[in-house]
């Protein structure tokens, strides 16, 4: 099983690792298309003014500003992805609190879509960074760029796997799946819920990092806390599972 997950705006300055290199991450082969990224990144940053800075960070503090632009990425220690990002969803992850095999089947079983560096393992190392969903470099997609230049690979690393998909809507646009997936809503009091989404996503993580389940079928006779069964919709390749969060 594979799951696709989202990154977070919120992380911690945690590091136990070397600076990022070809073998911090997933698809080394492809780790020069990442560095295209940073490089204008990078470029982007030390050539804008204030007011690039504010709208491209999602912040108006200029001291802020400023220092996060000057974080040189490439020569920064990093620590795993799934130890990085602290937002809803990880928060409710409380990954520090599985145990050992739990965490390492995350690491290998876990993509995450970040804003910067693209398709990620969980185990990945990652420095602390800072990019606003949706933002672009100058005009510049990420996500675009991505997905024209990783499809194929994240197709490999997929393989015969079935997936769930647990991203929100904005990582799609980092890679669209050709093949049979499991998708999750979560509603309460008959409308989808975007803040319960973050938190259900980062528990649903938790118990499939505890559950290990190999087929459909075993996902399907999981029984999430907090959640009932309320409809399952078939859209081609996609089977929707529709939670009321009770």
């Amino acid at each position: 099983m594979k799951i696709l997950f989202s990154p977070s705006e919120t992380k911690s300055n945690f590091t136990n690792s070397n600076i990022l290199s070809s073998k911090s991450l997933v698809f080394s082969e492809l780790f020069n298309k990442r560095l295209h990224v940073i490089e204008k990144l990078n470029f982007y940053l030390k050539d804008s003014n204030t007011i690039n800075l504010n709208k491209f960070f999602g912040i108006k503090n200029q001291d802020e500003c400023e220092r996060l632009a000057n974080i040189d990425i490439l020569s920064s220690k990093t620590c795993k992805a799934i130890q990085r990002y602290t937002g809803v969803s990880y928060k409710y992850l409380d990954f520090k609190t599985l145990e050992n095999d739990q965490q390492k089947w995350l690491y290998k079983n876990t993509m995450i879509f970040s804003n910067l560096f693209g398709p990620i393992l969980a185990g990945d190392n990652i420095p602390y960074y800072r990019f606003k969903q949706g933002s672009t470099i100058d005009g510049f997609k990420p996500e675009l760029f991505y997905k024209n230049n990783f499809t194929e690979a994240i197709n490999d690393y997929i393989n015969t796997d079935f997936v769930i998909d647990l991203r929100a809507g904005f990582y799609e646009k980092f890679y669209t799946l050709a093949s049979k997936h499991i998708t999750m809503k979560f509603i309460k009091d008959k409308k989808v819920v975007s803040h319960f989404a973050k938190i259900y996503r980062g528990k649903v993580l938790r118990e499939l990092a505890i559950k290990q389940p190999k087929s459909i079928e075993e996902f399907e006779n999981i029984n999430f806390h907090g959640l009932s069964i309320e409809e399952i919709i078939d859209k081609k390749l996609k089977k929707e599972y529709v939670y009321k969060i009770n």
